[in-house]
């Protein structure tokens, strides 16, 4: 985990090469917790329609997926796995990342959903009105030699109005919204949420995997 805030592009770069050393032997797998300052991030099928407002810097970032937010409130969770050991199913460890999330959120009796036309985690609106779901975790990954990097972002209390320039994950029906653990009512800080991710993601992936020796 890393203090304040980290810088986009150096987090790339380490987990680039992180993720290197991992498909080497030479470095154990790595589940890194930050928080960015405002930013966008686009990943491979992003269409530049859904750039809105470019208030924040726009990073490409590599990752399968389309445009999302980072920033403060949110804590985004670098998952560096060695799948060449843990099974070589890249849909079996999306839908691991999912579960890991809906698991943390039960932590707080939220009930995280997903959904097989929508990718990340979703919580029902019907305080909204009939069919109104929103966003509260969002999932983008890489995959390199079987490892994987990127990862999972979850809306503890980030500034809502920040998704507003861009239409999130291309989504932009307007009863698919945002929102986060404090939206929701729940006074959560980053130090809960953490502890929740840590407890969940050993129930859901088991032990991270050392270095070969």
């Amino acid at each position: 985990m890393s203090n304040g805030y980290t810088d986009y592009a150096d987090a790339v770069a380490l987990m680039e090469a992180r993720a290197k050393a991992i498909s080497e032997g030479t470095a154990s797998e790595l589940v890194w917790l930050v928080e960015h300052s405002p930013l966008y991030t686009a990943g491979t099928s992003a269409n530049d329609l859904d750039l809105k407002d470019a208030r924040f810097p726009v990073h490409q970032a590599g990752r399968g997926g389309q445009f999302t937010y980072h920033g403060p409130g949110q804590r985004v969770a670098y998952v560096m796995l060695d799948l060449g050991k843990r099974g070589q199913d890249v849909r079996r460890f999306v839908m691991a990342l999912e579960a890991w999330l809906i698991s943390t959120l039960q932590a707080f009796t939220i009930s995280g959903e997903r959904r097989e036309d929508r990718v990340g985690v979703w919580v029902k609106r019907s305080d909204k009105g009939v069919g109104f779901e929103d966003k509260i975790a969002a999932i983008g990954i890489r995959v390199r030699r079987w490892v994987t990097f990127h990862g999972v972002s979850l809306n503890v209390e980030p500034d809502l109005s920040h998704f507003s320039g861009i239409v999130p994950c291309g989504i932009s029906e307007q009863r698919y919204g945002v929102t986060s653990l404090v939206d929701l009512g729940l006074p959560v800080t980053m130090d809960d949420a953490d502890a929740a991710l840590k407890a969940a993601f050993v129930e859901i992936f088991g032990p991270i995997r050392e270095k070969a020796r």
